[in-house]
Formats: structure tokens, sequence, C-alpha cells
């Protein structure tokens, strides 16, 4: 099997795919930042040591940049690549069949525009590089939260287009599959600028049965696939009408139920097209016992068959006091991904440096979380945010019988309410999402910079590093990431750092158990 890996970031994805038995044509990213971990993992490719050296990569390619040296790259703004109208530098073989298994850097508006001009490109990508056929998958996780079919063409920014770009993607290579993930939160009903109501993952399935594929939407769980963290998505599979024909005639009657509706949805749109209204498609959720049985006796078994995991497990051995032994899920993390190339130590675990004041609030949100009642972490979070100056007698009383650091440094109760409202009052924070994590449970969803989330032990009051994070995240120890550590500012519209690589990637384990129910669709 093979695959196209469209928005691939820092290799989530492919690093799933790859272990459920897909070999990679050619990925494409934006992020010269993401593309540097991309490259060091599946491209056997250091290419800040290449930069260092004057040299330029072998296994990667830019479509454009403004510049003709690497280091320069490395760093540049991929919003402000120049087009293919405008002068720079692309590194486009003449062959192009030297493409193939290659990072692509760029913009995919960009390579639209070039697979439209140059028919050798088309034929060679859509062949699967005279692979003896088509390309059975393209994958990838487009920015979709603002999209609106009936808007697709508005210049006003990129990102409004992006679905639409990948669709037209797909509809040139015309693979037999395509894999489509993002945030819960396209699930929700968005508002244009006339406060019209459109739902983005619908005019998403609209766009992508308007060029004859049958979409199935799902609300999946990652956490369900072993990962160590509530991360709920959504996930669309597209199904051309050409290979449904030929592989419906096996499907039992769980998988006949699932893409019942989405045959009749096909139809609709190519009779209606854009103006088709919501309510024709449903999406599958994993959360409804309904649903849930029919993704339990269907192709798509693998997304819910896997026990849950906790945070303990997958970082209580990276602690700095008191580690523990590598968890059985540590084990098979890495005996999972073991094609990857060994490593002789843990690499991504630099420790950040937390001072004292901010250690002694962190123990705060850990006695919050081991409390575990909303309206008590409400109270205290108004005192932390200057918004109150009291809680309840009842508040202080489950509070009383818990250790906090003071400023000796020693873990102690306090001895009454009013020390303890000073205590709160001497740390102030505006931080609106900062928390600890539980030991015994998965992580929350939000986790993809370093204030996000603190160590659930009292003897590690820190942020977690790159390697815990990756670690929740599902990526083996094997995997390494590159580039800049974090960012800020104005920055951060551009740089994504290797916090926001973890944090912004697809969790390997979610990707290898979708890559075994596209497996039996083909």
């Amino acid at each position: 099997m093979n695959h196209i890996e469209l928005f691939s970031g820092c290799g989530g994805m492919s690093l799933g795919l790859k272990k459920s038995g897909f070999e990679l044509l050619l990925a494409n990213e934006l992020s010269p930042m993401a593309a540097e971990t991309f490259a060091y993992n599946f491209l056997d490719e250091d290419l800040e040591e290449k930069a260092n050296q004057n040299l330029m990569p072998q296994n990667v390619i830019w479509l454009k940049s403004k510049y003709n040296e690497l280091l320069k790259r490395l760093r540049e703004n991929p919003f402000e690549f120049p087009d293919n109208t405008e002068e720079g530098f692309s590194d486009l073989p003449k062959d192009l069949n030297g493409l193939k298994g290659k990072l692509l850097v760029g913009n995919l508006i960009e390579l639209n525009k070039l697979l439209e001009k140059n028919v050798q490109l088309k034929k060679v990508l859509s062949s699967a590089f005279k692979g003896g056929g088509n390309v059975d998958l393209i994958s990838g996780g487009p920015p979709c939260q603002s999209f609106s079919m009936a808007g697709k063409r508005a210049k006003d920014c990129d990102k409004n287009t992006l679905p639409w770009e990948f669709a037209k993607f797909v509809n040139v290579i015309r693979p037999k599959l395509v894999l489509l993930e993002n945030v819960t939160g396209i699930l929700r009903a968005f508002k244009d600028d006339n406060n019209n109501e459109f739902h983005a993952w619908y005019e998403v399935s609209k766009v992508f049965a308007s060029i004859n594929y049958i979409p199935l939407c799902l609300h999946v769980n990652a956490r369900k696939s072993g990962v160590p963290q509530n991360r709920p998505r959504f996930i669309m599979i597209g199904v051309s009408q050409k290979h449904f024909d030929s592989i419906n005639k096996r499907f039992n009657e769980a998988e006949k139920e699932l893409f019942k509706q989405s045959l009749c949805f096909h139809e609709m749109v190519s009779q209606e097209g854009e103006k088709l209204p919501l309510g024709h498609l449903p999406y599958f959720d994993v959360n409804k016992p309904k649903d849930l049985k029919l993704i339990k006796n269907s192709f798509l078994k693998d997304l819910v068959s896997s026990p849950e995991t906790s945070v303990k497990d997958a970082i209580d051995d990276l602690k700095i006091n008191k580690k523990e032994k590598k968890s059985d899920y540590v084990s098979k993390l890495n005996d999972e991904f073991d094609f990857l190339k060994e490593r002789s130590e843990i690499i991504n675990h630099d420790f950040r440096n937390n001072s004292l004041f901010v250690k002694r609030r962190f123990r705060i949100y850990q006695v919050l979380k081991q409390i575990g009642v909303t309206s008590l972490t409400t109270s205290i979070l108004n005192v932390l945010k200057g918004n109150s100056s009291d809680i309840s007698s009842k508040e202080w009383e489950l509070l009383s019988k818990f250790n906090f650091l003071h400023e000796n440094g020693e873990l102690l109760p306090f001895k009454c309410k009013k020390e303890f409202i000073n205590f709160l009052k001497a740390h102030p924070t505006k931080k609106q999402t900062q928390k600890a994590l539980i030991a015994d449970a998965p992580a929350p969803a939000a986790l993809s910079i370093p204030d996000d989330a603190c160590h659930y032990d009292e003897r590690e009051l820190r942020v977690l590093t790159v390697r815990e994070m990756a670690r929740i995240q599902s990526f083996p120890d094997q995997f390494v990431f590159r580039s800049k550590v974090t960012t800020g500012g104005k920055m951060r519209r551009y740089e994504v750092p290797q916090y926001t690589q973890v944090g912004n990637a697809v969790p390997p384990l979610l990707a290898l158990q979708l890559g075994k129910c596209l497996k039996k669709l083909l």
C-alpha cells in the first residue's frame, strides 16, 4: 500500500501509517521547522548539520524559497514563500520521478498551481511514480474551522481555502481513499461574517462528495487507541466511487449501515451541490452506544480496541526524583516503532527552569486537581487572578489537609485560612488554562505549549519536557524532535518549534489504528 501525506507536520500520521504497511510516496509540509523533524526521522537527513556545512539536502525539496542557502531556509517565514510567478529558488528535479519518497516543503496552494501547469508532474504522481497502479491513499489534516464550501474562493485568508485545495489535489491524483483528520471543534457550528451558521465538517464532506468520494465521518478519541491523552478528533474517510463499487459487496451489516446515508448524501450533493442544507449526513460518535456498536462490528474496530493508558504509565520513568521503571506502555510503544533508528539516550528531555514562585503556584494546581471539585478550583483561580479576596469555610476545610510549597522550600500545610489567602494573593496569575496533570488518568486534550500543564508529582513542580509531551502523544523515544524548542511573541504566528510540533501532531498510535482500518478497505 502507498500514500501521499499532505500537511505532514513532524510526521505523527506518517509514522503510524508506515507501521501499518503504507509506503510514503511523497510528503508535503509548509513549515521548515516541522520539516526538519520529519527529515531527521524518516529521511535520515540532519538539515541543521547540512546547513552548517553549507550543503543542500538530498531528500528535502523546496517548492520555492527566497533563499539559496539552507540555513536561511530553515528560519524562513513559510507564509512569505514566493509563489510560482515570482523570483526565487526551486529544487524540483528535471526527472520528476526523483520526488519519490521525498519531503516537499511549500504551500499546497502553489503545489496545486504547479500541477495545473505541469502535465508530467500530474502523470508521475497519479501513477504512484510508475508503481504500476494508482495512489492508494492521500492523508492529511488541513485547517478547516473557518471553511465554508460556498465561500471556498474567498481570498481573505489562505486557511479558509485549504480544505478545498486538499480536495483539488485529491481530484487530480484520484487515490482510492482519502483520510482527513481535524480537531473536534470542527463539529461545532461556526458563524460567517453575516452571522449565518455553518458546519465546517459538513461543508468539507460536501466538497469531497462533489468530486465523487463517498464520505464517512467519525468522532473518535485517541485514548481508545491506547494514547494516554483525552484527545477527541474528527476523522473523515473518503472512498472513491470506483473503489467503493469494487468492495461494497463484501461489507457486513454494520458496514452497510455505516455507509447507508453516505451513499444518499453523495447522490444528493451531485444534484444540489453546495446548496444542500445540513441534516443529510451523520457523523458516528464513539461516545454514543449505538454508534460504538456499529464501529466495533466493522472495519473500524481497531479505533476502539485498545485499553486506556494513564499519564503515569507514559512519563513516570522520566521524573527527576524517584524515577520508576519503564511501564509496559513505554516498552510496547518503543517496540512498536522499532524501525526507527535506535537512540542510546533519551533525547528532547531538557528540563525548563521554573522559579520558586512559579513552583509554589504549580503546587496549588496539583492540590486542586487531586481534590477535583470544579467550584473550588474556580474560587481559588478567582483569588489568584485578583477577582476575589476570600474562599468559603467549606472550601478551606478541603484545602487545609494538603501540603503546599512554602518560601523555605518545604511542603507543609497552612495553619489557618487567613494565612492561606495571603499566600494565594502573593502568587497572582493571569493565565487562563494552566493546570496540573492527574497521574492515574489520561492527559487533557490541550497540550501543545509548556505552559499548558505541570507535572502531577509534588516533587516535580515543573512543566513537562518535550519528551514527556511526546510520550503522552504516543511518540516512541527513538523519534527525535528538531529545530527550536519553543518560541514566543510575533514569531508564534509562523514558527513551529518542538513543543508545537508535538501538540499539533496526529498521535502515532491513533494513526496506526487508522492505517489498520484503511488496510481493510483496500
